[in-house]
């Protein structure tokens, strides 16, 4: 197999999947192995087409390792199942799984793991942005992703615990990591007689793309809650930090690379260093800094 590295990526923001392919390219080219980089274009389906012609490749044509961002990792199980069944390492990048610890331990020398961000400090992040903006507490709008998903449980349980205690009162509503999908929602609960006996201070969201969507919704239903500050996360340099240094975010949490620390485990384990930890987690960042 050789030092061959398979970088499979799936996202609906073409930015941030760029970022993630250029650090994979670019940790490739200081290592000396060849790292080829597979576009899903989310779409699930076409991702697991994509891994399963490497895992079935011939035995001298397979990459060393498969490392893999998905907006569904739990989904990809019997693919990494099958990969590892062949002696290919696995890496999940972003995102952890339930099914990786078994994975670990039924191929105990091989690279299998996830390569993520400290979720909860992202919502400790948030928390203390938030103070900084209302440190006399009030009501606030807060956007996270998909309810059953890990990362958006772990980033809510962050800022859940930072402000025990503290005047803060959230109103969570659900996205599903886009535009689209926060400006739906939003304008579905704006239609509720409820949301009218709710008034926030400050709108916090998960990423900044679901931060866009709630600012469309507003500007369409609410247009006086446009003005309110927004929070946001990933703070790609073209998206979340541009819109803070134009104004129209508060803040934002910017989220490190997780290809080129995984492209670098892999490689040490392809070449005998042992197989690396289960999870590999990296510290997210406020932009602007604390």
């Amino acid at each position: 197999m050789g030092d061959h590295i398979v970088v499979s990526l799936t996202s609906q923001d073409q930015e941030y999947q760029a970022l993630q392919a250029e650090d994979a390219r670019e940790t490739g080219r200081r290592l000396g192995v060849d790292v080829e980089v597979l576009f899903a274009e989310d779409n699930g389906v076409r991702q697991i087409q994509q891994l399963f012609r490497h895992v079935h490749a011939a035995a001298d044509e397979r990459p060393a390792a498969l490392l893999v961002h998905t907006r569904v990792p739990d989904g990809l199980h019997r693919v990494a199942r099958n990969a590892a069944q062949v002696g290919i390492g696995w890496l999940l990048l972003n995102r952890t799984g339930s099914y990786l610890e078994g994975l670990r331990q039924e191929h105990p020398g091989l690279a299998v793991g996830a390569v993520t961000t400290d979720h909860v400090e992202i919502g400790r992040i948030h928390a203390r942005q938030l103070e900084g903006l209302r440190p006399d507490g009030g009501s606030v709008l807060y956007v996270q992703g998909p309810a059953d998903g890990p990362a958006a449980r772990q980033r809510l349980e962050g800022i859940e615990q930072a402000l025990r205690g503290r005047p803060y009162e959230l109103k969570i509503l659900n996205g599903e990591w886009t535009a689209a999908s926060a400006e739906k929602a939003i304008a579905a609960w704006l239609r509720l007689r409820t949301s009218d006996r709710f008034e926030p201070s400050v709108v916090v969201c998960q990423n900044d793309l679901m931060a866009r969507g709630t600012r469309m919704a507003f500007e369409r239903h609410r247009p006086e809650w446009g003005r309110l500050p927004f929070l946001g996360c990933d703070g790609l340099p073209g998206s979340g930090r541009r819109d803070v240094d134009e104004g129209r975010l508060a803040g934002t949490v910017v989220i490190p690379s997780c290809s080129g620390p995984a492209v670098e485990l892999a490689v040490g384990w392809a070449r005998g260093a042992g197989a690396p930890p289960l999870h590999t987690v990296l510290p997210p960042s406020a932009y602007p800094g604390d």
